[in-house]
């Protein structure tokens, strides 16, 4: 078993917010790179709002729920073993409590893909809305909500 993606932080640490926007961006690399057991090793001890307000059906709840997400959303193609997209994360606003362990980040998504049929463009664009916690020292997601604001051709990333 690999060890989990989470950020290691001693409780004393000024490096705290660093270390959470690390995991904003290691959420993008393993998703770039078809990882989705290590994206659901993310939220482990969270969860996953497909869409803000949105009914029970849109939660995907620890890792067995977020890799049932990726594993019927996402389309990976055999000769790569990757989505064939980059996920680009900017704008982080990060605000941590130190004292009760726990985070908060308000960030901008923008997805690019290329494929033998599709020309390299953005496909989707939206926040992401998370929140964190340390638990034993390790910072962790606990919550993801995604807002999609611009939407492309998504016909060769997503299955449905």
């Amino acid at each position: 078993m690999r060890a989990p993606y989470a950020a290691v932080v001693p409780s004393s640490s000024p490096d705290s917010a660093r270390l959470i926007e690390n995991l904003l961006h290691t959420y993008a690399e393993l998703i770039d790179a078809g990882d989705l057991d290590g994206v659901a090793d993310l939220f482990t001890h969270g969860r996953i709002h497909g869409q803000e307000g949105g009914g029970p059906e849109t939660v995907f709840e620890g890792r067995e729920g977020v890799r049932r997400l990726y594993g019927f959303s996402t389309r990976i193609y055999e000769d790569t073993g990757t989505p064939r997209t980059k996920h680009v994360t900017t704008n982080a606003i990060i605000d941590v409590d130190e004292e009760v362990g726990t985070g908060t980040c308000r960030s901008y998504f923008t997805v690019l893909q290329a494929t033998d049929a599709l020309a390299l463009q953005p496909i989707i664009a939206g926040r992401y809305r998370d929140t964190f916690h340390r638990l034993d020292g390790t910072w962790w997601f606990e919550s993801r909500t995604m807002h999609v604001d611009l939407v492309g051709d998504l016909s060769h990333h997503l299955k449905w």
